[in-house]
């Protein structure tokens, strides 16, 4: 079902092509796993995927409802992954944007929730 759902989808967008084309594809040599295990070059997978399954369940009663759900998760991610670099960095520039989009995130986050409980909603 789920599948289906996401060919529709794709199809509205016209990406059937694409969708056709990737399902003809031979993907069992692909280890999925491997890719999503955080390594000392990437140690942000496990983040990228909370914000993704977060931002996939994240629904609301309309289509504004839930982008403004969406968005929160979005920006939790990117609180998250900032989190990341700055226990793993030294340099002082990106621990600088790191700090700054924390602060810049945290208040997108502060201000989407407002939205949700001025309209009724319960804030996440």
């Amino acid at each position: 079902m789920k599948k289906m759902t996401v060919l529709a989808f794709a199809a509205a967008l016209g990406a059937a092509p694409a969708i056709a084309q990737m399902q003809g594809m031979d993907h069992s040599g692909m280890n999925h796993g491997q890719m999503m295990k955080p390594t000392p070059a990437n140690p942000y997978p496990p983040s990228e995927m909370q914000m993704h399954q977060k931002m996939m369940s994240a629904m609301g009663a309309d289509a504004t409802e839930t982008w403004v759900r969406k968005m929160v998760e979005h920006h939790r991610g990117g609180i998250a992954m900032s989190q990341i670099v700055l226990r793993e960095t030294k340099d002082a520039k990106v621990r600088q944007m790191a700090t700054k989009t924390i602060a810049e995130q945290n208040k997108e986050v502060g201000e989407l929730n407002a939205w949700l409980r001025a309209h009724g909603k319960a804030a996440q």
